[in-house]
């Protein structure tokens, strides 16, 4: 008999299935530097705020009425030099139990359904480089690669530029932040950063920064 598929976006009520579903993504077996799974109330909260959002769209597959997939959708430019959108296929999974029954095509086709009426000409999916099976199905549906996704959380890499660089790096990051934030606290009324660049000096060279422009929170 076959197995009865169907795609729709995401309720508050998925919350429990979709926090599984990220932490089998998270724990399957590839080394992973995405955040730990969310608790159902925070996730709740989250399902909500895609419900009102235009650029995107939190999908649930689901097998035999059991939700077994999730994929997030948004909708960006698809460069900043370019007028054209994309959309942006982020997160798709299909659980174990539920594969060769065609759910990631559903939910690929999903995407390509929205893109198409969102008059969208291209479609991107992020997928872990090493995740071969993830990776062979999609180069079948003509997707190619286009780029690596890396990923860590701010305080690693401000680290690890201090280390990799110059120990004096660390202090020149640092008086970027601060400078923004005096920038805030004056409500961008002026200032000594405006127009102009914070800097410092590293192994001798002169390394600087623009300033925030006079644009930027407004």
């Amino acid at each position: 008999m076959v197995a009865a598929i169907e795609v729709r976006d995401a309720r508050v009520s998925d919350a429990a299935d979709l926090v599984a579903l990220w932490r089998e993504l998270t724990t399957a077996g590839l080394p992973s530097r995405l955040p730990a799974p969310p608790s159902t109330a925070a996730a709740e909260v989250a399902v909500s705020k895609h419900l009102d959002d235009p650029s995107g769209r939190l999908l649930v597959g689901e097998l035999d009425g059991e939700i077994h997939g999730m994929a997030y959708l948004r909708r960006t430019a698809v460069s900043p030099l370019h007028d054209d959108t994309t959309v942006t296929v982020e997160y798709l999974h299909v659980s174990d139990s539920a594969r060769r029954h065609g759910l990631g095509k559903a939910l690929i086709a999903e995407a390509v359904a929205w893109a198409e009426h969102e008059g969208c000409a291209h479609l991107a999916v992020v997928a872990p480089a090493i995740a071969r099976e993830a990776n062979r199905f999609l180069a079948r549906l003509g997707l190619g690669q286009a780029g690596v996704l890396r990923f860590a959380n701010t305080h690693t890499v401000r680290r690890r530029l201090a280390a990799e660089h110059a120990p004096n790096l660390l202090a020149l990051l640092s008086s970027r932040r601060s400078a923004f934030a005096r920038r805030a606290q004056l409500g961008g009324s002026g200032g000594s950063t405006a127009g102009g660049s914070v800097g410092g000096t590293v192994d001798g060279t002169v390394v600087s920064s623009p300033a925030e422009p006079e644009s930027a929170g407004k």
